[in-house]
């Protein structure tokens, strides 16, 4: 490779010939291995040299050979590429429904159901936050139940999957409710231990007379419900409530909220550890909510034959006696319990001045002001006004 300098430059220098000569002679016998040429620098620079690289090879440059490429191995080419295996996918069943079941029920507009009575109220409300075939709730007011006008029946049922679970419900657990404590009475006696076991039965017995309905019905498949009943007896100074699922009762007694039911949810340890007890009993954790095998999240209720034995239809039973604190039941779908906190139905409640439709209405409004996108049904009993006697 020769080194030269540019001799018309402007910025040559006569004081920097022996320097530059040196430089083109030294290259000339011995190049640099950089395979660069001195060349005086933008006018902008003038007594600085900068090296420039030249495209050409130099002739005095040792040409190393360039090193030889390895050969692909076929074998290896050829061999698969391990991939973690990703977590299984667990996807709840889809329910289809027809278009003309969604025609029916859009025609049909039902968006809010009220019922009043002599002591009582009740306001349900379609939920709006997604599309929704129809209403799932359902409500029951049997006031002299089993021909008995000293005892009457509440209850609040929560439907998921479809409506017919706790359209069943409603329709057919008064009847029941007043074999078993017929029954009762004739066999055990009219304890609390015995009405108490009565009305399991009737849970249970509901329970199996909707799976073997739904088992014939094709439609009625895969649907459950979520249960809170009220049964006054006594004229009104004893009170049954039970519950399987999310839906609760709260009392007011002298003003402050007790409730008389616990959820029951696949949060509860409790009720995972029943679940997981059982033979293939799984409890998992999909974003940020627990669900049986998955799919529900509620561990009790009347249905889900799809879930079974690990969702059940036993309920938890509490009996209370009605004192002159006693003011107000408030039974409610978790539509409501999801936003409003037991405190502040019962103040909201107590703050219509008896006026129980408006009292319900309130509740359905401040849950839905908040937020609530599911179907809500409210159900309030005023216990001092003793309808029954």
């Amino acid at each position: 490779m020769t080194c030269a300098v540019a001799p018309g430059s402007p910025v040559f220098s006569p004081s920097r010939l022996g320097l530059l000569e040196q430089l083109q002679l030294h290259h000339h016998h011995g190049c640099s291995s950089g395979g660069a040429s001195f060349l005086p620098s933008s006018p902008l620079r003038p007594f600085a040299l900068r090296a420039r690289i030249h495209p050409e090879p130099s002739p005095c440059a040792l040409q190393a050979p360039p090193p030889a490429v390895k050969a692909a191995d076929p074998a290896a080419a050829k061999a698969p590429v391990k991939r973690r295996r990703p977590a299984p996918l667990l996807v709840p069943a889809a329910v289809t429904v027809a278009p003309a079941v969604l025609e029916a029920a859009a025609a049909s507009g039902v968006d809010e159901v009220a019922e009043q009575g002599d002591g009582f109220a009740a306001f349900c409300r379609r939920g709006k936050g997604r599309k929704r075939v129809e209403m799932e709730d359902r409500h029951v007011a049997a006031v002299g139940l089993g021909g008995d006008r000293a005892q009457a029946l509440f209850g609040v049922f929560d439907g998921h999957g479809g409506k017919s679970a706790a359209e069943f419900a409603a329709d057919n657990m008064p009847r029941i409710v007043a074999e078993e404590l017929e029954r009762s009475a004739r066999g055990r006696g009219a304890g609390r231990a015995a009405v108490e076991g009565a009305v399991r039965r009737a849970y249970l017995r509901t329970d199996e007379e909707f799976s073997s309905s739904s088992s014939k019905n094709r439609e009625q498949a895969g649907g459950g419900a979520c249960c809170v009943t009220a049964l006054l007896r006594e004229g009104g100074r004893q009170l049954v409530v039970s519950g399987a699922g999310d839906c609760r009762a709260v009392l007011s007694r002298g003003g402050r909220a007790e409730a008389l039911t616990d959820d029951h949810r696949a949060s509860r340890q409790d009720e995972r550890d029943r679940i997981e007890a059982l033979k293939g009993g799984l409890v998992l954790n999909c974003r940020g909510v627990w669900r049986v095998q998955g799919s529900l999240a509620v561990t009790r209720g009347i249905g889900d034959a799809h879930l079974k034995p690990w969702v059940v239809a036993e309920p938890e039973t509490k009996t209370v006696d009605v004192g002159a604190d006693c003011e107000l039941l408030i039974l409610a779908s978790d539509g409501l319990w999801d936003k409003v906190g037991n405190q502040e139905a019962v103040d909201a409640a107590a703050s219509s001045s008896g006026d129980l439709p408006a009292a319900c209405r309130r509740l359905v409004d401040m849950a839905v002001s908040r937020g609530s996108s599911d179907d809500i049904s409210v159900l309030v009993v005023q216990l001092q006004r003793r309808p029954l006697r």
